[in-house]
């Protein structure tokens, strides 16, 4: 039976790993999976999905329904629900399931960082602040806490202008990341931002916004990464690709 990878994406590290499987590994089928967040994601090399499976039991009727042979979620850190999913799905169909989980983001003695559980208590230790501007990169469905703040302004960074009105009053600007230190430093000079709100989502692509707030010496309010199911983990593709590499290789010389 032919090899089959399912990646669960949604990051600019899924888009990477896509590539460098199909071109590491030219007789590998891949799916990539995507959840539809954005109207215009990025082109990846193999077959595509969008949309939910419907829980854990839902991708693993998937699993077995399309025989894929191996998972690699490469989903963001903070999608707490797809990674325990992905366990169970994988635990119950005994697929071999990888975690891509890019590094976390090292503190310097130079960082103000205050480590909040959630988007309400973010909001908490903003109003107990004297922040005029503040900066959320937090994503549209963690901005509800902030509604109810009075006397700061907000930024807003999203990938794509929503298509429905945000939950609080802010001034939106997309991106795509990578975002570069320099770049993130003139935002937040140009917008007067004393604080920032943001996840420790860790990886290169968006520690600009760390280091330009280190640089300017802002408050960094932290959204504390959520626990990692136990199993596998690789800290980048090229971890990925060595563990797939073997996966396959054990694959291929058993019976």
């Amino acid at each position: 039976m032919a090899e089959c990878l399912l990646i669960l994406g949604g990051t600019a590290e899924a888009v990477a790993l896509a590539h460098a499987a199909a071109k590491q590994f030219p007789g590998l089928s891949t799916v990539t999976s995507l959840a539809g967040v954005t109207s215009r994601p990025t082109p990846v090399p193999g077959d595509v999905r969008t949309g939910g499976f419907g829980g854990a039991d839902g991708l693993a009727a998937y699993l077995t329904g399309t025989n894929i042979s191996h998972v690699i979620d490469a989903t963001h850190p903070f999608a707490a629900q797809i990674a325990r999913n992905a366990q169970a799905a994988c635990e119950a169909t005994g697929t071999p399931r990888l975690k891509l989980l890019r590094p976390m983001w090292q503190r310097t003695p130079a960082d103000i960082w205050i480590d909040v559980a959630d988007a309400a208590e973010a909001a908490a230790h903003l109003a107990d602040m004297t922040a005029k501007s503040v900066f959320l990169t937090l994503g549209i469905r963690d901005l509800e806490p902030f509604a109810a703040l009075s006397g700061a302004a907000f930024v807003v960074r999203l990938i794509e202008r929503p298509a429905a009105p945000l939950p609080i009053e802010a001034q939106v600007v997309t991106g795509r990341g990578p975002f570069c230190q320099a770049d993130e430093r003139r935002l937040m000079q140009q917008h007067r931002i004393d604080a920032l709100v943001t996840k420790a989502s860790g990886g290169a692509a968006t520690e600009g916004k760390i280091r330009a707030a280190r640089a300017l010496r802002l408050p960094v309010v932290m959204l504390r990464r959520p626990t990692t199911p136990p199993g596998d983990t690789a800290p980048d593709v090229a971890a990925a690709l060595r563990w797939l590499d073997s996966r396959l290789a054990r694959a291929k010389s058993t019976p």
